[in-house]
């Protein structure tokens, strides 16, 4: 299976809290709730069918009990969502043992990056991660993130966690898709593409730019 990563982020890349004041107000942060304004129809044409490759979820602890305080209790078979959550494999990293009670849940006590690459390895489309901001930076760390999809809000938070913290390994991506809806959210998605590129911009004899060399 693929590791693709769902998230929600502000315009300078905070995703902490985006659904409720009561979802992560660590460290102070009083702004939760900041997406609810902006999701419309628009919102879920984009983030349901990403849903549709869904094979496995990989999920944090955090984010594991939000989603399992919710998404039982939707029973509607319509709801792509909330059938594939309810029904497929969710494997929680703990190093403790102890997560939330949801049908098919496994702890995942060892190694992170080892259990998940051996995850990866099983037969299946996406293994999807939504959310679980910690959970994706150790996993970026470790190259094991193969998609990302973000939906990005036209709000700036000025505080708050980031998906990219200071110290994120430097990597290259490509975008595959783009979308956006009425209130002005973006859906992006991204394939990695490795280590970035580099290069160099002068001035030639005329006074205009030019590109001296790419390297990768």
């Amino acid at each position: 299976m693929r590791l693709t990563v769902t998230t929600f982020v502000s315009l300078d890349g905070v995703l902490q809290s985006p659904g409720g004041p009561q979802e992560d107000p660590s460290d102070g942060f009083g702004l939760g709730g900041w997406l609810v304004p902006y999701v419309d129809e628009g919102f879920g044409g984009i983030a349901g069918p990403w849903f549709d490759d869904a094979d496995a979820f990989l999920l944090g602890r955090r984010t594991h009990q939000l989603m399992a305080a919710h998404w039982p209790l939707v029973t509607d078979p319509a709801d792509t969502a909330a059938t594939k959550l309810n029904s497929l494999p969710k494997y929680v990293p703990s190093t403790t043992g102890q997560v939330a009670d949801w049908a098919g849940t496994q702890v995942l006590t060892g190694d992170l990056a080892a259990e998940v690459t051996a995850l990866k390895q099983l037969p299946g489309r996406a293994l999807q991660v939504h959310g679980s901001g910690r959970l994706v930076r150790s996993l970026l760390a470790h190259d094991l993130v193969d998609e990302l999809r973000l939906l990005t809000f036209p709000v700036v938070l000025g505080r708050g966690k980031r998906l990219f913290e200071p110290g994120t390994v430097p990597a290259a991506w490509r975008l595959t898709d783009v979308r956006s809806t009425p209130a002005g959210v973006i859906g992006h998605t991204y394939a990695f593409a490795g280590r970035p590129a580099a290069g160099d911009i002068g001035i030639d004899a005329d006074g205009r730019e030019e590109l001296l060399s790419v390297s990768s």
